[in-house]
């Protein structure tokens, strides 16, 4: 049986902007995972490529974002590539800006200041890859000292890669 967004208990805000890309209803891992989250529970999903994941795990997210202090965000997703950061990003920044929230795709391979400047002027929803986190933490253009909501997306590739929690 399919659900509605509204059902699963997402906001107005991020319905219409979910409407507004044709998204009317959940799929199965959406309908699965996004009232868990929202309640505040850990989430462990496996589904398949083109399931729906990446809204499963960040419509909620967004919902229940916080707005960031400069270089401190409050929820962070790490992903194993660059092109995985940047569709997250895409895929999730309709329903940020229908939330007055901002999402930023941290990655290597693209000038390290444009991403900075992005972190300095307040990226509440950070999808990162590892080394590029990293590298940012340790020059101390992000905290995640804030961060209060995490997604580690393809942990099985993240681990094949050498990424251990």
């Amino acid at each position: 049986m399919t659900k509605s967004f509204e059902s699963l208990g997402l906001d107005d805000e991020i319905c219409a902007a979910l409407r507004e890309r044709g998204i009317e209803t959940a799929f199965p891992i959406q309908s699965m995972t996004i009232p868990d989250i929202l309640a505040g529970r850990d989430v462990c999903g496996k589904a398949r490529t083109g399931s729906g994941k990446t809204l499963a795990f960040g419509l909620p997210i967004v919902q229940m974002l916080e707005r960031a202090k400069p270089g401190r965000p409050t929820a962070l997703a790490l992903v194993p590539t660059r092109e995985l950061a940047t569709q997250v990003r895409d895929e999730l920044t309709a329903a940020a800006h229908a939330k007055g929230v901002s999402i930023g795709a941290i990655y290597g391979g693209d000038p390290i200041e444009k991403q900075i400047k992005a972190l300095r002027s307040g990226v509440d929803f950070a999808v990162c890859t590892p080394g590029r986190a990293i590298d940012l933490i340790e020059r101390g253009d992000l905290s995640v000292a804030d961060v209060t909501k995490v997604v580690i997306d393809e942990a099985d590739r993240m681990a094949d890669m050498g990424f251990l929690p």
